[in-house]
């Protein structure tokens, strides 16, 4: 379902209750390597997503994660953990094969003992190829998310590019992340316009109001810039550009920070580049944090940047980093590559410049967001603007309709 669809229906004044225990709603079995507590855009946005559907009528079968069992015991909907490490191998690796061929098992296992009607798979690869063999053992439907970067990726290998247009083009319905992750299946994939529905990520905007960030954020001041950047540590998120801009940002912020969140293989390329732009001790990592942490690190920063660009086929489908720091009434500055423009209102909420090199982040740095008060008045529309579009309470009611019309299709073409 596309969000235009989204003003034929509201929130306002639904039968919570009603919405809890609607028996009508379909059985559905979520396929999803990544999922809380484990770090992740996409996972984060499933368990949100899921939660708000009617109740007791999903199965999360998702991946295996230190800690779960708690917050799994709170969900309202079931929680199967197995063992889903996914990463594809190929169709000649035995060793893949045989762990596909046990997914499928356990997974088909699953669908019969809980009745399912549908499967929603996280990814075409690897969570939709399971996905797509179980639907044509037990003849039920499977939808399939696609973020963007997956498909693009996917281009890359003629194999891969063959297994995923199986996935892709056996799939009842598509969830495009983006208009630009839709406008690469049209594209690169041949995927008729009707059969994808346009689902953006979303934030629980109540987690960043004001009252729900504990403490007092320091005393904006000229003179200084806290900036913040949250992500996977990886060439195409380009927290690389934002170093290279600090020896010329400090020329007109004397007092800046730049505080980088997350993991991955970058981190000791970023820190030698630091260190060897004589920029180090203005550059702090902090690793994963939690949410309450986060949300901390978001009320200290005077500017979220997420400096993406395309590398080669990996690209930013979205962004949802992008969301959550405009939640928190944060203006943000992104690359001008894949589907970050989406997030915000360019010009008024953020702004989006390439970011292949530092100079255009340098300059919006330097003349729109220069002043505390140009920063903090477009920190109030950004908030405004994820509340009205963004928040998980419309976007879970788009979600359901979406799934509801799937499996209404697909018994009326059985019919």
């Amino acid at each position: 379902m596309n969000t235009e669809l989204a003003s034929s229906f509201s929130t306002d004044g639904r039968d919570v209750l009603s919405a809890q225990h609607d028996m009508s709603f379909p059985r559905t079995l979520l396929l999803s390597e990544v999922f809380p507590p484990q770090h992740g855009g996409s996972g984060k946005w499933f368990w949100e997503i899921y939660s708000r559907l009617p109740e007791n009528r999903c199965v999360m079968a998702v991946g295996n994660s230190h800690g779960a069992d708690q917050r799994d015991s709170e969900y309202p909907q079931g929680i199967e953990r197995m063992d889903l490490q996914m990463g594809y191998r190929g169709v000649a690796n035995i060793s893949s094969l045989k762990a596909y061929a046990r997914q499928i098992r356990a997974v088909g296992r699953l669908v019969k003992r809980h009745g399912i009607d549908a499967i929603h798979a996280a990814r075409p690869l690897s969570e939709g190829l399971v996905a797509m063999a179980v639907s044509r053992l037990r003849r039920i439907p499977y939808l399939c998310y696609v973020h963007g970067e997956d498909v693009n990726v996917a281009t890359s290998s003629r194999e891969l590019r063959a297994v995923t247009s199986q996935v892709l083009g056996r799939a009842a319905r598509l969830v495009a992340n983006s208009s630009f992750t839709r406008q690469l299946l049209i594209d690169d994939w041949g995927i008729s316009f009707d059969r994808i529905a346009l689902i953006h990520p979303g934030v629980d905007t109540s987690r960043f109001s004001d009252a729900a960030i504990s403490g007092t954020p320091p005393a904006p001041r000229d003179g200084t810039l806290r900036l913040l950047t949250v992500g996977r540590l990886q060439k195409r998120k380009g927290q690389d550009t934002v170093i290279r801009a600090i020896p010329k940002l400090l020329k007109t912020f004397p007092s800046l920070s730049y505080t980088i969140v997350g993991g991955g293989d970058e981190r000791s390329p970023l820190e030698r580049l630091a260190h060897g732009l004589g920029v180090s001790k203005f550059v702090r990592f902090v690793g994963e944090t939690t949410d309450d942490e986060l949300l901390d690190l978001y009320r200290e920063c005077d500017v979220f940047v997420l400096a993406n660009r395309t590398i080669g086929k990996d690209v930013e489908g979205f962004g949802i980093v992008l969301l959550e720091a405009q939640a928190a009434g944060k203006p943000v500055v992104a690359g001008a590559s894949g589907g970050t423009r989406e997030t915000m209102l360019p010009g008024e909420t953020g702004f989006c410049v390439p970011c292949e090199t530092p100079d255009a982040l340098i300059g919006v740095l330097t003349d729109q967001l220069c002043t505390a008060d140009d920063r903090r008045r477009i920190g109030e529309r950004a908030r405004s603007h994820v509340r009205s579009r963004f928040d998980f309470t419309t976007l879970s009611c788009q979600a359901e309709q979406c799934f509801r019309d799937l499996t209404a299709k697909a018994t009326s073409s059985r019919g």
